[in-house]
């Protein structure tokens, strides 16, 4: 684990920062602690919560997310949790300890998407806390070991996994009738049997910068984030796809984006992003945005 890095990246909460590690931190899921004593199977939420200022700990696949209470400011501190906890991780200490519970129910259904070649199966389990895409097996089989074994499957052509579902591009030799139950049965029982859904992030995630760090962004690139986030995601999830910001040219006023899921390839996608996406953000953001384009639309 010495390769492990920790960074910091602020949130909309003041009280609250995200600790984002470069790895996978725990697989799938996510762990919240309120105090010491509900952190029992996390010596690391243990070790925070000695600290008198930590209120609340949250511990996902790729961030540990802190809230202070307000006796003291981040800036004053931040760096030396952040220091804590890439220390404490890159010794290749236990994070947190899973005990053996009784299998709760899981429940996998199916559904169409805009896109007619791609089908969307939702969970109620959570699945990932990073969104990742997938066009073929030789880039799931470093990262997602449900996306290699999905690839197993001769008519599957890209897979995206989000919180909690998972879209599936298809090919054309086959229609989703005859085969939606058996896909819906297979995810269902692997996570039934807690196998691993995503063992580290996908090289290419990071590549396209899907989340930047606020930190990272302008002014009028932090408002198109925001209202990506607030508007635009949650709609576009509901039909099994993604959007993701890319970049901002303040001289042309260009956004460019990246789709996913059932949005990448949908013949509806362009329509959407013209008559959705930018007028919204022109509207919002008047005279700042000129158009709305996707990179791999």
């Amino acid at each position: 684990m010495s390769s492990i890095k920790i960074n910091i990246q602020e949130t909309n909460n003041e009280a609250i920062i995200k600790f984002v590690s470069n790895t996978i931190l725990v697989n799938g899921g996510s762990y919240e602690f309120n105090n010491i004593d509900e952190a029992k199977n996390s010596p690391l939420a243990q070790q925070l919560f000695y600290l008198p200022f930590v209120k609340k700990i949250l511990i996902t696949a790729n961030f540990i997310a802190i809230q202070r209470y307000d006796i003291v400011q981040w800036e004053d501190v931040e760096e030396e949790v952040r220091e804590q906890i890439e220390n404490y991780l890159k010794e290749g200490n236990t994070l947190v300890i899973e005990e053996n519970t009784k299998k709760d129910a899981v429940e996998v259904y199916a559904e169409v998407t805009p896109n007619p070649a791609v089908m969307k199966f939702g969970t109620n389990k959570a699945l990932t806390q990073t969104d990742v895409e997938f066009k073929n097996i030789e880039e799931a089989s470093k990262s997602s070991p449900l996306a290699k074994e999905l690839f197993s499957f001769p008519f599957v052509k890209e897979i995206f996994i989000s919180e909690n579902y998972v879209s599936i591009t298809k090919y054309d030799m086959i229609e989703w009738n005859e085969v939606h139950q058996e896909i819906r049965t297979f995810i269902r029982t692997y996570i039934q049997d807690g196998k691993t859904i995503i063992q580290e992030l996908p090289k290419q995630q990071t590549k396209q910068n899907v989340e930047i760090p606020k930190e990272d962004l302008t002014d009028v690139e932090t408002k198109i984030v925001d209202i990506l986030d607030e508007y635009i995601k949650p709609a576009v999830a509901s039909d099994g796809g993604n959007i993701a910001f890319q970049s901002y040219d303040e001289n042309t006023k260009q956004v460019r984006v990246i789709l996913q899921g059932a949005c990448s390839g949908c013949p509806s996608s362009t329509v959407t992003l013209k008559n959705g996406i930018e007028t919204m953000l022109k509207d919002m953001l008047p005279n700042q945005i000129n158009e709305v384009v996707a990179i791999n639309g």
